[in-house]
């Protein structure tokens, strides 16, 4: 047992190894790890940020690899600093780490590091967006508003493979259950088997977005997750006008220590002064449009009637099939990744890019 007087006001640097305190399993393949300073020194960073962790790893050219983890433990409890790690089919340190890290082992580690975090955020409102274990530094971020006293203004939204795979759920929703200010939204991609789900179900999309955080563009915008999960998501707020200045993401497998490392975003954003041109080649009709009009607008501008239903891409009733050139496409579900792959497109919520031909 540690007591009180064991720790002091010193702050732990990195310098000093990490001991473990404890293992705490999460779901499978997937545990938090936490750490104490074996000097009793006291930890201190911004919620979001993350460390590297030198884990042995025998089979390796230098016996050792270097994984970084964000920090899933808020800075407001600073006499121990946990992480927690999710192991993928190919992890090589994780795996050690779940198969033989117990506590009272010690591990090397730099950091904390990394820009990802809300603490100098002046905002009031904030929408937090994460994909699998990309959830760790929305915790961080949730908890230590938490402890500090602050009038929470959060809607959460997580997105699993299943409800059996949301991290943290339980913590989450006792925290919920005692304020107001933290509303929580799941979504997963299918149930579990023999357990129904009441929640929200598919791929993360702008209905859903709509629906869980009416007030989006009011909020301050944190990401997290895999890339094409962040990449829907940053599609999602550009089709609503949401102000991407506002907008912060990092991604779980490449977080960032400096703002000159940080990615340019190429995400491709219709552009109301680009032209763009649509032929309509079974119809031998072509519009010349701007890059912001979908298919479906230009289409009618010509005095061609595309079926259309929804006109949001979630019924899929303006299936064309596309011949040649690009279109930026937003759908909401109406459309399946093989037709996609095929050419087809959803007109009702595809912008031309450039010059392009459909079947109509």
């Amino acid at each position: 047992m540690i007591s009180s007087s064991s720790f002091s006001s010193a702050l732990w640097l990195d310098n000093e190894m990490l001991e473990c305190v404890s293992v705490v399993p999460e779901m499978a393949d997937t545990a938090s790890f936490s750490f104490r300073s074996p000097s009793g020194a006291q930890f201190s960073y911004d919620p979001g940020q993350f460390l590297t962790l030198e884990i042995p790893a025998p089979e390796q050219p230098g016996g050792v690899v270097h994984r970084t983890y964000t920090i899933s433990s808020s800075p407001s409890r600073p006499r121990t600093i946990t992480i927690t790690a999710k192991a993928q089919t190919d992890s090589i340190g994780t795996r050690w780490m779940l198969d033989n890290l117990k506590p009272g082992m010690r591990l090397k580690a730099i950091g904390p590091a990394g820009l990802f975090s809300n603490a100098d955020s002046q905002a009031e409102k904030f929408l937090f967006l994460s994909a699998g274990s990309g959830i760790t530094p929305m915790m961080s971020m949730t908890t230590c508003m938490w402890d500090e006293g602050r009038d929470l203004d959060v809607v959460f939204i997580n997105c699993a493979k299943r409800p059996s795979e949301i991290i943290y759920r339980q913590r989450l929703e006792q925290m919920a259950s005692r304020t107001s200010g933290l509303d929580l939204k799941f979504v997963v991609e299918e149930p579990d088997p023999f357990r129904p789900w009441t929640g929200y179900q598919g791929f993360f999309n702008q209905l859903m977005l709509g629906l869980m955080a009416p007030d989006y563009l009011e909020r301050e915008v944190y990401c997290c997750g895999p890339e094409p999960f962040m990449t829907a998501v940053r599609e999602a707020l550009v089709g609503l006008g949401f102000d991407m200045e506002n907008y912060h993401q990092e991604s779980f497998g490449a977080p960032v220590e400096t703002v000159a490392e940080q990615p340019e975003l190429d995400d491709v954003i219709p552009d109301d002064d680009s032209k763009a041109e649509i032929t309509f080649s079974s119809s031998g009709v072509t519009a010349k449009v701007v890059e912001t009009d979908t298919v479906l607008a230009a289409a009618r501008s010509v005095g061609l009637n595309i079926p259309s239903g929804c006109t949001f891409g979630v019924c899929g009733t303006c299936k064309i099939k596309k011949t040649e050139g690009e279109v930026h496409m937003v759908h909401n579900g109406g459309i399946s990744e093989d037709d996609i792959e095929a050419g087809y497109i959803l007109a009702c919520c595809s912008n031309p890019i450039g010059k392009v031909t459909v079947d109509v």
